[in-house]
């Protein structure tokens, strides 16, 4: 585990944070080489850190712990009691009340302080503005995703993420979605598919430009066998679903 630790670090993963509370490395805490692993890494980061806004990186961290704690919640009922629950629609209630005050958090700090750089407050911290504005509602997305877009090109946020965002904007607005990012789960079949595609032939190709791997391996994790082919001939009447749902 130490070998694999410092190696990481010699990597240039220094998330001692998330390192001194994961519990699956309790068992190391009583070697005397953890100590100078968080040493090490404290040290590391602390160069890193020597320009950043302390209080702020502060404040977006508490808020990106409370965004995902509560969706890893969420995702656990669901392998547990399945897509159709109590659990799930009492957690999604309470997704919902925090997602709306996180929202207010981060468009206060996104009219003051701008999109904010992972050089001011780190790269976690600097997720958060996305993960919240991601799980905001359409009105918000299309006010901030300029702001996003910007943000990209002189290196505040991720194309990666920017992609997401553009993928579910789109879908809201009725358009194809360009990236092929956004899932949904029929419940008739019990299977995920993936949302209405522009142009799947070049998909692969458009997420490449943003940093994004094949779709193929991005959708593995619903279980669902990318065929473009075959993709093809149900967008029609995906899209049709879409319709009679709404």
């Amino acid at each position: 585990a130490f070998k694999w630790l410092n190696l990481a670090l010699k990597n240039g993963w220094s998330d001692v944070r998330h390192l001194k509370i994961d519990t699956d490395l309790t068992l190391l805490h009583t070697d005397k080489k953890w100590g100078k692993l968080v040493s090490e890494m404290q040290s590391v980061v602390d160069k890193r850190e020597a320009n950043y806004d302390k209080p702020l990186q502060a404040k977006l961290l508490e808020i990106y712990e409370d965004d995902q704690s509560i969706r890893q919640q969420y995702i656990s009922a669901q392998k547990k009691f399945g897509h159709q629950s109590r659990q799930l629609d009492s957690l999604g209630r309470i997704i919902l009340y925090k997602d709306s005050i996180n929202l207010i958090k981060i468009t206060e700090i996104l009219n003051k302080y701008g999109w904010v750089g992972s050089d001011k407050v780190g790269e976690q911290a600097n997720q958060t503005l996305f993960a919240v504005i991601q799980h905001s509602d359409l009105k918000t997305q299309q006010k901030y995703l300029p702001m996003m877009r910007e943000a990209v090109k002189i290196g505040n946020a991720n194309g990666s993420a920017l992609a997401l965002l553009e993928d579910r904007v789109a879908l809201r607005e009725g358009k194809r979605q360009i990236y092929g990012s956004q899932i949904d789960y029929d419940n008739e079949t019990n299977k995920s598919y993936i949302l209405p595609l522009e142009d799947p032939d070049n998909v692969d190709k458009r997420r490449a430009e943003v940093g994004l791997g094949l779709l193929a391996d991005y959708v593995k994790r619903w279980e669902i066998i990318w065929n473009v082919e075959e993709y093809k001939k149900q967008l029609p009447e995906i899209e049709e679903k879409l319709k009679l749902q709404k």
